[in-house]
């Protein structure tokens, strides 16, 4: 009996500390989920590009927050996150209903628990955009919608995030990863998750927009797991983007809309601006669209990236687009001449 007796008593002490520890990790289980989030989506009305944006202290956020489709919408899912809403969404704003209908429609259809701890945001292909911020979830909980955007976040240090997020992407031009960027990085920077850094990740979808063929992914790129998640973000949307534009000066060069190729190449050199390839076929596409000043301007950056630049101008001058730069020959002896160590 006093065997028993004292099982009991040993059970009824385990069961008592484990009770214990579960109350005192509880808050630390919640916030390992993804929680602790802000993120924008947004669509850019004069291209159709929709996208989001979105950085946790959470590892590889990007696996969970953000779903889009071309043509179809955006959807950000955080804080006590459904991930089935991404996938859901998407598939009821190709069947015709808006932004809003198919947030109350995820609503009505979700029966796990903890709903009213949920978060979403959704736009869709026509420019609706329908925000949801439950209850439950973590405080500073809450979210801001614009006429093209919407930007929520959870467990944030303050309203402030948001309210910055949204002002800088109101006020930022160029194109919509370029605006989901700085709208994340000024969240960030007005202190963003209070619990710190881990992740972030960026999605931009437009049809066909991407880079290869048949893919309308224009930017998904991921930061997992690291110190400075927004200067590694910074990083790949340089590549990311320097990859886009440099695809396109290819197809704008061989439709001969070389004014358009010039922008585009300059874009390139902006975002690889020590890659002397980069600035060599600027200049040659400036000569082309008759600035030649900028011509020069592009190869005196190109020789200062390069030891032999007579040896790479002659590799790149050998290409069929650049031609009749290369007949030129009072202009060509001018570049060697001036750039010639």
């Amino acid at each position: 009996m006093k065997n028993k007796k004292k099982t009991e008593m040993n059970h009824n002490r385990r069961h008592y500390w484990f009770s214990f520890v579960i109350l005192l990790i509880w808050p630390l289980l919640l916030s390992t989920s993804a929680s602790a989030t802000f993120s924008i989506v947004a669509i850019d009305p004069a291209t159709g590009e929709l996208g989001i944006a979105v950085a946790s202290r959470y590892f590889a956020v990007g696996a969970v927050v953000p779903w889009a489709e071309a043509d179809v919408g955006a959807v950000a899912t955080q804080a006590n996150v459904n991930v089935g809403y991404g996938l859901r969404a998407l598939e009821l704003l190709k069947q015709g209903l808006t932004a809003q209908q198919v947030l109350d429609r995820l609503l009505a259809e979700d029966s796990f628990r903890g709903k009213d701890g949920r978060q979403i945001a959704i736009v869709d292909a026509k420019g609706n955009v329908a925000v949801f911020t439950g209850t439950a979830a973590q405080d500073w909980k809450g979210h801001k919608k614009g006429a093209t955007y919407s930007v929520q976040g959870n467990i944030l240090v303050g309203e402030h995030v948001v309210e910055t997020m949204a002002s800088v992407f109101e006020k930022t031009r160029g194109e919509l990863a370029e605006r989901l960027y700085a709208a994340l990085k000024a969240g960030d920077d007005a202190g963003g998750d209070r619990r710190g850094r881990q992740s972030a990740s960026i999605l931009v979808v437009q049809k066909r927009g991407g880079r290869n063929l048949n893919n309308d992914r224009v930017v998904f790129i991921n930061v997992d797991d690291h110190p400075e998640p927004m200067t590694e973000l910074r990083r790949l949307l340089n590549i990311q983007l320097r990859i886009n534009h440099a695809g396109r000066v290819t197809q704008l060069l061989g439709d001969n809309k070389v004014q358009e190729a010039l922008v585009e190449a300059e874009k390139v050199a902006y975002y690889a601006p020590n890659n002397p390839d980069d600035h060599l076929n600027l200049g040659f596409i400036a000569y082309l669209a008759g600035e030649r000043e900028k011509s020069l301007t592009a190869f005196r950056r190109a020789k200062q990236l390069t030891p032999d630049f007579q040896k790479a101008w002659e590799a790149i001058s050998a290409r069929s687009a650049y031609k009749k730069i290369s007949e030129d020959r009072e202009f060509v002896d001018k570049v060697i001449k001036e750039l010639r160590p």
